[in-house]
């Protein structure tokens, strides 16, 4: 797969404990991401953060540590996007997602076993 010199980076802000229909929410983005031709997708565990309720959850306070930021990004082409941003309406109830213009430097593989 060929991935543009100019692209978009996805950032999707949620929770650990957010899930849809009991399985966790980045992993289902992840998913649909895969199934939707996407270039890749990375999800990011935080150590600590909070957000439009203002509730700090961090890995210091053992009661706040159960619902840790996740940060899923994908990168792609704008037009492929745009046509996965209605899937991520579909499944984000609470979060934020933000997207930005980025430069691909390299995206390679290696096909050897």
């Amino acid at each position: 797969m060929q991935l543009p010199n100019k692209a978009e980076r996805l950032r999707i802000y949620t929770g650990e404990s957010d899930t849809v229909g009991g399985r966790p929410l980045h992993e289902i983005i992840v998913e649909e991401a895969r199934r939707a031709g996407l270039a890749g997708a990375t999800v990011l565990r935080g150590v600590a953060g909070f957000g439009a309720n203002s509730r700090v959850h961090t890995t210091k306070i053992l009661r706040l540590s159960e619902d840790l930021p996740m940060i899923t990004e994908i990168v792609d082409a704008s037009d492929k996007i745009d046509a996965f941003l209605p899937k991520l309406d579909g499944l984000i109830k609470e979060g934020m997602v933000v997207r930005e213009d980025v430069r691909v430097l390299l995206y390679r593989h290696n096909d050897t076993p």
